[in-house]
């Protein structure tokens, strides 16, 4: 089974809290790169990376183009750009809107794929429309696992579920803000 290093979360603004929740329980030395590509206006202030850093004992930064791509560091799209990854390196970009968003959600997805194939997670946290799901078939197609939060679903249990190898949506009968 192919090491699963590259991990890339999405979804719309409702994606925060449990973004948050599962940063604050990964280990410092959490051997895979983490992508987040989050649906915020183009004119919120660049406070999400911030916010995700307090969350965590992880590297976080806003995603910078050409930049090494390095374990146990969560790299974050900033406000209105696209966050894509090459080989062994981040892309940003202000391409066109896809799915109606900037940053989107299966760009990220569709990147991950076709650099990483079998090492990738994506994970879909939150959000009603479509972005995020060609992207997470793409994941799928090239060998990766791919992961669907439900309202009801502890982010920890998916972490633990994609770890696995398991690859469907994932549930709980605790709703995502009950205590830990």
């Amino acid at each position: 089974m192919a090491s699963r290093d590259i991990v890339v979360i999405g979804g719309s603004a409702g994606a925060i809290p449990p973004l948050r929740r599962v940063l604050s329980d990964l280990p410092a030395d959490l051997p895979a790169a983490l992508f987040v590509a989050i649906h915020l206006s183009p004119n919120s202030p660049a406070a999400l990376g911030t916010m995700l850093a307090h969350e965590t004992r992880l590297a976080v930064s806003y995603a910078r183009d050409g930049r090494a791509i390095r374990r146990g560091h969560v790299f974050v799209a900033p406000p209105d750009h696209h966050l894509l990854i090459a080989r062994e390196q981040v892309l940003v970009t202000r391409g066109p809107r896809e799915n109606g968003f900037r940053p989107a959600v299966d760009p990220l997805f569709r990147t991950a794929a076709a650099a990483y194939g079998p090492r990738v997670i994506g994970i879909v946290l939150s959000g009603e429309l479509d972005d995020g799901t060609r992207g997470l078939a793409r994941i799928k197609r090239a060998g990766g696992v791919a992961v669907v939060r439900r309202r009801t679903m502890r982010p920890r249990r998916a972490c633990r579920q994609a770890r696995s190898g398991a690859s469907r949506s994932i549930t709980s009968s605790r709703p995502a803000s009950s205590p830990r």
